[in-house]
């Protein structure tokens, strides 16, 4: 028979050394601040912490619900607040210069192909036990993101894999059954998993608290506030094969 107690599981070991990646300077903490309370030293590599060429005039849209004007450089204090929100976790950012997408054409968008190798060599320096990665939902960025980590993954299976839940995005109709049927059809398996975390809200509001910024943007796009107020516990997802006899469920077999 088999033994389904331990399914969902996540073992201490797996976590000793976590590696979050992160769309944007927010994302991280946004959908994982109780996975990184409870293992501090744990790493936020964050994508799209890159400050373009120049800034557009008049600034974006989302610069603007955030307070910025022109006289500001918005990655700058994003970066900042990073640190700051990162600290209260206990946890160290690791800050790529690739460039969001509200600063350029739709033409000249990054596309997975452009960050895969810097994120696997970033990825590799870091010698992670355990990878999140966002399911990467409703923004481009986001999807780049999750894509490029996919291809990442295909050759790097030293660590655990895990995908987490893109705050606000995943609240799109349909949008997160989406792309967990889309990993289940390619044989990757997400299934919910339950490691060890700390459930500290105060905690959680704290570090937020130092996204100054994003959260004036997030709570005028999706009333955020009201959405961290519910009991809305994060939510994580093993991507890993099937027990054995199985994968006939997704058609591999």
């Amino acid at each position: 028979m088999t033994d389904m107690r331990t399914w969902g599981l996540v073992d201490p070991s797996e976590l000793r050394r976590t590696v979050v990646i992160s769309p944007h300077l927010d994302d991280a903490v946004l959908g994982c601040a109780h996975l990184l309370a409870r293992w501090p030293g744990s790493t936020v590599l964050t994508v799209f912490a890159g400050a373009p060429a120049e800034y557009p005039d008049p600034v974006t849209r989302w610069d603007a619900l955030a307070g910025f004007t022109t006289a500001d450089q918005p990655l700058a204090a994003r970066r900042q607040e990073d640190t700051r929100a990162l600290a209260t976790l206990d946890a160290s950012a690791v800050w790529l210069d690739f460039v969001e997408h509200q600063y350029l054409d739709r033409a000249d968008w990054v596309q997975p192909d452009a960050i895969v190798e810097t994120l696997d060599n970033a990825l590799r320096g870091l010698d992670p036990t355990a990878v999140f990665v966002p399911f990467g939902l409703g923004n481009p960025d986001h999807a780049c993101t999750h894509d490029a980590a996919m291809r990442v993954r295909e050759g790097y299976d030293g660590p655990a894999w895990f995908c987490y839940e893109d705050t606000g995005y995943k609240h799109i109709p349909g949008l997160l059954a989406w792309r967990v049927a889309q990993l289940f059809r390619a044989c990757l398996w997400p299934t919910p998993a339950a490691p060890p975390v700390d459930l500290s809200a105060a905690r959680k509001r704290a570090a937020l608290a130092h996204y100054e910024s994003q959260m004036k943007a997030l709570d005028a796009d999706w009333e955020l506030a009201r959405n961290l107020a519910a009991p809305a516990p994060e939510q994580y997802w093993r991507l890993a094969p099937p027990p054995p006899g199985w994968e006939r469920l997704s058609g591999a077999g």
